[in-house]
C-alpha cells in the first residue's frame, strides 16, 4: 500500500529577470513551496521532510540569480517548481508534484507525466 503526503515549507527570496523577453529589477517574495510525495509507510515522513528543508535552505534569503542550478535562466515560479521536483527526485523520493507559490494568486506546478 502506498500513500501520498504534502509538506509546505515557506522561504523568502530575492530575483530579477534580465533574458530577452522577460525583465524586471530586482525584488523579493515570500515564497513557499508545497510538494507531495508517494510513500509506502510513515516511516518515509522525515525523509521528505528533511529533504525538503534541505532544498529550501539552499534559497532561503538568497538572491536566487546566484545560486548555480539557475545560472542562465530567469528564476521564475517555473522553474524553482521543476528545481525542487528534480531535488526530491535526486534524495530518493517519488514527487507526485511540486507547487511554488511566489504571490498570492501566482503560482507554478511541476509534476510527473501522465498525472
Amino acid at each position: 500500500m502506498t500513500f501520498t503526503l504534502s509538506l509546505r515549507r515557506p522561504f523568502v527570496a530575492d530575483h530579477f529577470h534580465d533574458l530577452p523577453g522577460f525583465q524586471e529589477d530586482r525584488h523579493g517574495h515570500n515564497w513557499e513551496v508545497e510538494a507531495a510525495v508517494e510513500l509506502t509507510s510513515e516511516a518515509g515522513e522525515p525523509a521528505f521532510a528533511a529533504a525538503l528543508d534541505a532544498w529550501v535552505a539552499t534559497l532561503d534569503y538568497r538572491l536566487l540569480n546566484d545560486l548555480p542550478p539557475l545560472t542562465g535562466r530567469n528564476p521564475t515560479a517555473e522553474v524553482l517548481a521543476e528545481q525542487a521536483f528534480l531535488y526530491l527526485q535526486g534524495a530518493a523520493l517519488q514527487p507526485h508534484w511540486v507547487k511554488i507559490r511566489e504571490k498570492a494568486n501566482y503560482w507554478a506546478l511541476c509534476r510527473r507525466d501522465g498525472q
